[in-house]
């Protein structure tokens, strides 16, 4: 009957620690299961979270900024004296 007993406890103690560490990290552990869904999730596409925040794309931002400006219309070497 002790050995039963003390089963009975064993499991107890471990479902309230476990209830315990669900609660203190609640935001943290739904953080990290709904990356886990997305990641796992065959039609989850990363990109359209960044299209749907009209947010223009790379090409676009490219073809309006250049990432360089006009080239300088005298050499360097002559342009120093």
């Amino acid at each position: 009957m002790g050995a039963i007993t003390s089963a009975v406890v064993a499991m107890v103690v471990v479902f309230l620690g476990w209830i315990t560490i669900e609660i203190a990290c609640k935001p943290c552990l739904e953080q990290g299961r709904e990356a886990i869904d997305r990641a796992l999730d065959p039609n989850y596409d990363p990109d359209s979270s960044l299209m749907s925040q009209n947010r223009p794309t790379a090409a676009a931002a490219a073809a309006e900024e250049p990432l360089l400006g006009p080239a300088p219309s005298a050499t360097p070497a002559s342009s120093i004296k």
